[in-house]
């Protein structure tokens, strides 16, 4: 007996310290019950004290890697992480347009919160507005990354709002502005999403320094719209999602694991199960887009 499962693909940076980067986004694949796959848009040296330096892949390497998946395998859902050149930008932006029923949940770092390099070069943040944003389901930034896309203040929820609702306008269906290293008292992160902004609102947390905390928030959510039981993605399937990865996150902050270094890493909590539905006969290989089962 076999198990067809639906896939989640991240598309992101290699680290080895397992973190961060695709690391942390196959384990929040795996929480939200998504098989996950990824393909390697940079290699990185970096631990949990750090990153050091970035090795760019190649853009036809990069569009070969997520084609092959595309081709082959069950996506349902991408989340794009750190690309590191602006042709990988503009080959993630084609990519995507190939597969538009495909949503994309998009947290694109562009300078990590400790460490010495560039994960996005300057030069190509305004391709990623222009190639990737109008093709995004989610966008997901903290308040430094909400800075330089807008190009103002992002210091308050006030700000955090009114970025949200700028950065909607270039195109994406949704836009979570996280409220980790903003000044209020709460942890406010601010969704806009229909014209309207959604408040979540946290307790914040005295701990120390987390090592890929926004990658693991962005494949939660990506996770789970893999997971979804109809193929339309609507407004409130996003907040849906985002509530549920917001939940889920901060049940792994509330145990993060020491595993050496300066900073904790985030390992989730055993979420739904694999979602799969049974086949008596022996599976081909092949693609597809079928609907799959509804969450457990």
């Amino acid at each position: 007996m076999t198990h067809e499962a639906v896939c989640a693909l991240a598309i992101g940076g290699l680290d080895p310290g397992g973190g961060a980067g695709l690391a942390a986004d196959l384990r929040g694949f795996a929480a939200a019950g998504a098989f996950g796959c990824a393909a390697i848009a940079v290699s990185t040296i970096q631990s949990t004290s750090g990153l050091r330096a970035v090795y760019v892949a190649q853009a036809a390497r990069l569009e070969d890697q997520v084609t092959e998946v595309l081709r082959h395998q069950r996506v349902r859902a991408i989340k794009v992480g750190a690309l590191g050149s602006t042709s990988n930008v503009r080959a993630v932006g084609r990519m995507l347009a190939s597969a538009p029923v495909v949503p994309a949940v998009v947290d694109t770092p562009m300078v990590p919160t400790r460490g010495e390099a560039r994960l996005l070069t300057a030069r190509a943040v305004d391709e990623l507005r222009r190639e990737i944003l109008p093709r995004t389901a989610l966008l997901t930034v903290n308040a430094n990354e909400a800075q330089e896309l807008v190009r103002r203040r992002v210091q308050t929820s006030d700000d955090a709002r009114d970025a949200a609702l700028a950065l909607a306008e270039f195109g994406p269906r949704a836009v979570l502005v996280k409220g980790g290293h903003l000044t209020d008292v709460d942890a406010v992160d601010m969704l806009a999403v229909g014209g309207h902004v959604v408040e979540l609102r946290a307790r914040r947390l005295r701990m120390r320094p987390v090592h890929g905390a926004g990658c693991l928030l962005a494949s939660l959510v990506a996770g789970r719209l893999a997971v979804r039981p109809d193929e339309h993605v609507d407004a409130s399937t996003l907040v849906a999602a985002v509530r549920w990865a917001k939940r889920v996150h901060h049940a792994a902050l509330m145990r993060p694991w020491d595993v050496g270094g300066s900073m904790l890493v985030l390992v989730p909590p055993a979420g739904d199960r694999l979602v799969t539905t049974k086949r008596q006969t022996p599976p081909h290989t092949r693609g597809g887009t079928r609907p799959a089962p509804r969450p457990r």
